[in-house]
């Protein structure tokens, strides 16, 4: 049942064109542009900034994607479709792992995209180990955004959602560092990055490319976790409060 709910969910995602354009079309879109005009064939730290703009624009999607999957749970609230499901076979519980898991699966084209455009246009080579530690490294960090946008579905209203959403999404982009590099910024932002868990989700593919600031993989699977349980706990607490008012 979880799986078949989850399906539906992904249907649903995939046919909404606001979705498929930011999740999808706009980190490719960006990464094309950054790789071909802020670097150049001659410079030779190619390689490096290559893999570093395709970990943040991985991180982007995936973070992007996580966050939109939760926002349906606003509206589903307003319109009563919760109270419904409760009146069906699938358990809070799995209605829950159906809407996180579909967060997840979200951000799969977007992982898979990106790098085969990295390795094609871009020449990219890197080995096994660092392939996995990128691709899983930023899908399971995700976790994080997943829970916080299903915690925003559940507080915020129809009528706040896109801008809460949008613009919760645009700080933790900017201050993470997704677009521009941490090291650039003014040094308040470089202190607010690391609180961000958005800037922890670049860490595990950063890692893999340089060593230049980057955070140990424990260190960074420590910090999301934290965030990770932090916020499923809210997330349960808030459904138990809605589920005892029904």
């Amino acid at each position: 049942m979880n799986l078949t709910y989850a399906r539906i969910e992904l249907k649903r995602a995939f046919r909404n064109p606001r979705f498929m354009i930011f999740a999808f079309v706009f980190p490719v879109f960006l990464f094309l542009l950054q790789t071909n005009v802020f670097i150049t064939d001659g410079d030779p730290g190619k390689a490096t900034a290559t893999g570093v703009i395709m970990v943040n624009m991985l991180a982007f999607g995936v973070f992007f994607a996580a966050m939109s999957n939760g926002g349906r749970l606003a509206t589903e609230r307003a319109a009563g479709w919760q109270r419904q499901l409760r009146l069906t076979p699938l358990t809070g519980r799995g209605y829950m792992f159906g809407k996180g898991l579909t967060g997840l699966l979200l951000g799969v084209p977007v992982l898979v995209a990106v790098p085969v455009l990295a390795v094609l246009a871009n020449g990219v080579e890197l080995d096994a180990a660092q392939w996995t530690r990128i691709l899983v490294g930023t899908w399971l960090g995700a976790i994080p955004f997943v829970l916080l946008g299903m915690l925003i579905g559940q507080l915020a209203r129809p009528d706040t959602l896109q801008p809460l959403n949008m613009g919760l999404s645009l700080v933790m982009g900017f201050l993470g560092g997704m677009w521009i590099p941490v090291d650039t910024m003014p040094t308040w932002m470089q202190q607010v990055a690391p609180i961000l868990p958005s800037y922890w989700l670049m860490q595990p593919g950063r890692g893999a490319i340089t060593g230049d600031l980057s955070r140990s993989l424990g260190l960074t699977a420590a910090v999301l976790a934290a965030w990770a349980i932090v916020l499923g706990g809210l997330v349960i607490w808030r459904y138990r409060k809605d589920a005892a008012r029904a």
